[in-house]
């Protein structure tokens, strides 16, 4: 690897050079199964080809103008994400670290309103929302967080799925504003909160005239099965949410929403982006909604996700060293007793893609578009890398 390039990045061995549906193939030529989906980026899977022409006639067409001038695709798009998703107004940006950003700004302001000098946002161990400095701050990892003292005041952290403690955040806290959490913690290890959590922290927020802002960047998007995870807790809606990831099928776009309390907080001039919302970015992410909707691809969703959930259960449930195998949509996280970085190498080397998160577990991420040939390829790859890796590692059942 060139030395030009910083080495921000752990990087595989392996350059891909071509990508087609849930596949990539390297510059040698070899073939692999992208169970990761850029990390949830690809949700139609590479090179779909209804965003790969939305993206060839918007080039040709008018690539970027810039946030000055009304921007037609943009519009549309904000529309259609705010009719999706119950919600009432757009920011658009380029990453979910830069959307979460607005969402913090947004909450600032709202308790600026509300004659609070110092605001806090109460946010989740556990929880991970970017690298800038105030989204690094919410994070709930102090690993990511050394070296980057000082870190930026106003975070209060609490345990994730704990309404208790919550309470006790809020009534301690008279300066709180906001709550920011995930709908399932992604980089934490696929946590999935009780199914009574996000209705209950909504209830709280309500009650205390809290914000209530969800990070979706990960769980958006058709990801869980819904459009948007909240969506699986009916008539529940968030003051914010924020997306990115798969809004654009790898073209680089975030979004921020609003409804509720957060409606007209910020005004012109506090808040901007050169790229946000350019025509090719909203015209790739257009084409990535209006194909969720007219292929089915929701309830596909679905169907793979039983069908994988079943088939890692039955094969993994039960053998040592196995903590848990847990689903949400096409969201997997198989937890082992023991560190298992090591897997991802041992996979990549077997032709598939896989990522480890929090130490001890597999997070399986794979594109929307899989078939049940390729799910059942992934399960079956998998659960033989983690039963041949248990094995040598002689770890104990577990109780």
């Amino acid at each position: 690897m060139t030395e030009s390039v910083m080495p921000t990045y752990g990087r595989l061995d392996v350059t891909f050079s071509e990508g087609k549906g849930a596949w990539l193939t390297d510059t040698d030529g070899k073939r692999y199964l992208d169970a990761l989906s850029g990390i949830a980026v690809c949700n139609l899977g590479h090179c779909h080809p209804a965003v790969t022409r939305a993206i060839q006639h918007q080039a040709e067409t008018l690539v970027h103008t810039s946030n000055m001038y009304h921007i037609a695709l943009q519009e549309k798009l904000a529309d259609k994400l705010t009719s999706l998703s119950g919600m009432d107004q757009v920011f658009f940006c380029n990453s979910g670290a830069e959307a979460n950003e607005a969402a913090i700004k947004i909450a600032r302001k709202y308790g600026h309103s509300k004659g609070i000098d110092k605001p806090v946002v109460i946010v989740m161990d556990g929880s991970f929302h970017g690298r800038t400095m105030a989204t690094l701050t919410a994070t709930g990892n102090a690993k990511v967080q050394v070296g980057f003292d000082p870190l930026v005041p106003g975070f209060v952290r609490v345990p994730y799925n704990d309404l208790d403690a919550l309470r006790m955040a809020i009534g301690h806290w008279p300066e709180a504003v906001a709550v920011l959490l995930e709908p399932v913690q992604g980089e934490g290890g696929i946590k999935i909160p009780d199914s009574e959590y996000l209705a209950g922290v909504r209830a709280i927020c309500t009650q205390r005239k809290l914000l209530m802002m969800l990070d979706e960047v990960q769980t958006g998007i058709a990801r869980t099965g819904k459009w948007f995870a909240y969506q699986h807790n009916a008539e529940l809606i968030p003051d914010v949410m924020t997306l990115a990831k798969g809004l654009g099928n790898g073209v680089p776009i975030g979004a921020c929403l609003v409804a509720g309390n957060a409606i007209g907080i910020l005004q012109a001039g506090n808040h901007g982006s050169t790229f946000g919302g350019n025509p090719l970015a909203c015209s790739a992410a257009l084409s990535v909604l209006n194909t969720i909707e007219e292929d089915g691809i929701i309830g596909h969703v679905n169907a793979l996700s039983k069908q994988m959930l079943d088939g890692f259960q039955q094969k993994l449930l039960g053998k040592a060293g196995v903590k848990d195998v847990r689903a949400h949509g096409l969201m997997f996280g198989i937890e082992l007793s023991v560190p298992c970085v090591e897997l991802v190498k041992k996979a990549l080397a077997d032709g598939l893609l896989i990522n480890v998160t929090a130490e001890s577990v597999i997070r399986l991420l794979p594109p929307l578009i899989l078939n049940v040939e390729e799910a059942q390829i992934i399960v079956d790859k998998v659960s033989k890398l983690v039963i041949e890796f248990l094995s040598s590692q002689q770890v104990e059942s577990v109780a």
